[in-house]
């Protein structure tokens, strides 16, 4: 299969903005990265990072904080940025993406705040404790078209080439371990070599860590924080995420994605509602 180009794929044609005014910043959402008819939020958070990051003098996302307030539905959406902050090497910007509701008014989806630079200007020193996830081998994990089908509707699927450890997957099959772990190979699925604008969706690609405990469900992101280290080799992400504590209805998951350089590229922190019964 012919990869596509960072550029010229899938993901770059339906994140895409287009300049109406200063600031401002028309899309559309496409239904191929739903989830039970639901916009992805690290999708959303794409969108959004493109937009910002024409807004900046600098392009690349380094640190990214954003609140969901109301689901995001297939359709035209427009996206507002301000610009916060200049600096020489960081630049601190928000932007809001806004849908119209049913009764015509405008209504806003996600709010986020990002800082932006440029990793190419960042030193090589790296100190860290931190390891590559365990993942066996790519060909004895498992695809998503290799075990049943999940409930509800997952188009986003089509749009990853994953393949899930098989020592998280038990939930497919009615056996979910109840670690709170979920982890994958990771590609988009026309081969779209991952950068720092992909991996704002890739932090919330999988699926949730709440199968792995043995709920089912749409698990809604309430707020998501990404911190984006380093500009990401070519080639498959490994990307691994647990939840360590769910209460009041509510859980956590920490993920970080590892390029096939052995470097952390990315990490982050999500709270989400658990599903409900």
């Amino acid at each position: 299969m012919a990869q596509a180009s960072i550029g010229d794929s899938e993901f770059d044609r339906e994140t895409a903005v287009s300049l109406r005014a200063p600031g401002v910043y028309d899309t559309r959402l496409f239904p191929g990265w739903t989830v039970m008819n639901i916009v992805n939020g690290g999708y959303l958070l794409a969108v959004m990072g493109r937009a910002l990051g024409d807004a900046l003098p600098h392009s690349d996302p380094f640190a990214v904080s954003a609140h969901y307030l109301t689901p995001s539905a297939p359709g035209p959406a427009v996206v507002r940025t301000e610009t916060l902050r200049t600096g020489r090497t960081l630049s601190t910007g928000q932007a809001s993406l806004f849908q119209t509701g049913e009764d015509g008014n405008e209504v806003e989806r996600i709010r986020f705040l990002a800082s932006y630079g440029d990793l190419d200007a960042l030193p090589d020193d790296v100190r860290t404790t931190a390891k590559p996830p365990e993942i066996p081998p790519r060909e004895r994990c498992v695809g998503t078209a290799d075990g049943p089908a999940p409930e509800g509707d997952f188009t986003i699927l089509d749009r990853l080439a994953m393949r899930i450890d098989p020592a998280t997957v038990g939930w497919a099959v009615g056996e979910p371990s109840g670690r709170g772990e979920m982890r994958a190979w990771f590609d988009l699925a026309d081969g779209r070599a991952p950068d720092p604008l992909s991996l704002l969706f890739t932090v919330d690609a999988l699926p949730p860590t709440s199968f792995d405990l043995g709920l089912r469900g749409w698990t809604p992101t309430v707020e998501l924080t990404v911190h984006v280290r380093c500009r990401p080799a070519p080639g498959p992400l490994r990307v691994a995420i647990t939840t360590r504590n769910l209460a009041g209805g509510f859980l956590e998951e920490d993920a970080e994605i590892w390029d096939s350089a052995d470097r952390l590229v990315a990490q982050s922190r999500q709270l989400a509602r658990a599903p409900r019964d």
